[in-house]
């Protein structure tokens, strides 16, 4: 029997396969897992990215707009659109930007919400990373988690989560940014108020890509890691991608699992 629904899992994407391999593939498949009977898709949001994979591996991955163009030619009616975004900010509008006009041509379009949406998602994500790293959360050591960071309004979600972790109880936790505030300057006059002699640099992105490994744990001078390095700080770097936390590729469910009754609503 043909296939009417679909869910359509939508990335910024990356060029590091066995990172991708490691967070966006094993969400696409948690979310897969849990909706029998959709015929299932990938999109993403950086062209860029697109590129180099179609260039340098010959992989094909369609932008939001193809993917939409590819459901609406198979006959899909109803579609599921959950983003792995972090925030609301820029690629989510994007996202959207590229979606709205084929919304349309279909009998429904569900959008479920980003990682970071309600009052709950910063306490489960809190939660989460508290679990992942709690080996090194002891005296002497503070934990470092570098977000992307943008122009953006939806940038507020960095400090909001920073409070999070304070209001739980885990001091040692800061949250900063590559590209805007908090910036590693603030995370290193947090460090240093500590007294503290080690720390642990940890992604705050779903996919442990560029920015984790050149950004943060590169060996150029300007690196997080040489930064600190450099200040007598011994460092810990953990290129580990939100993604491949199976916590939060169950927040992505759940966000899917809500979006999913506005469809079966209409």
């Amino acid at each position: 029997m043909k296939k009417e629904d679909a869910v359509l899992v939508v990335s910024f994407g990356t060029s590091y396969n066995d990172s991708r391999k490691k967070t966006i593939e094993e969400i696409e498949k948690t979310i897969a897992g849990h909706f029998h009977g959709y015929e299932f898709h990938r999109a993403f949001t950086s062209r860029v990215i697109i590129n180099i994979l179609k260039k340098r591996d010959s992989i094909s991955i369609d932008g939001v707009s193809e993917a939409m163009e590819r459901l609406l030619n198979q006959g899909i009616k109803r579609v599921l659109i959950q983003p792995t975004h972090v925030m609301s900010g820029e690629e989510f509008d994007a996202m959207m930007e590229e979606m709205s006009p084929y919304e349309a041509s279909f009998e429904a379009v569900a959008v479920g919400a980003p990682l970071l949406t309600s009052d709950e998602d910063y306490e489960r994500l809190v939660r989460i990373l508290a679990e992942d790293t709690k080996e090194f959360d002891q005296e002497g050591t503070e934990i470092i988690l570098m977000g992307h960071g943008t122009e953006h309004a939806a940038n507020e979600v960095y400090v909001r989560l920073a409070a999070e972790f304070k209001k739980q109880g885990y001091g040692r936790y800061h949250v900063g940014t590559v590209e805007a505030t908090p910036s590693l300057e603030d995370m290193k006059r947090e460090a240093d108020q500590t007294g503290a002699r080690r720390v642990v640099l940890q992604p705050l992105m779903i996919v442990a890509g560029d920015h984790a490994n050149n950004d943060m744990a590169g060996d150029e001078e300007d690196s997080w890691k040489s930064v600190f390095q450099a200040d007598g700080y011994e460092v810990v770097c953990r290129l580990k991608g939100l993604g491949e936390l199976e916590g939060i590729r169950r927040m992505f469910v759940d966000h899917a699992k809500m979006a999913v009754r506005s469809l079966t609503l209409k």
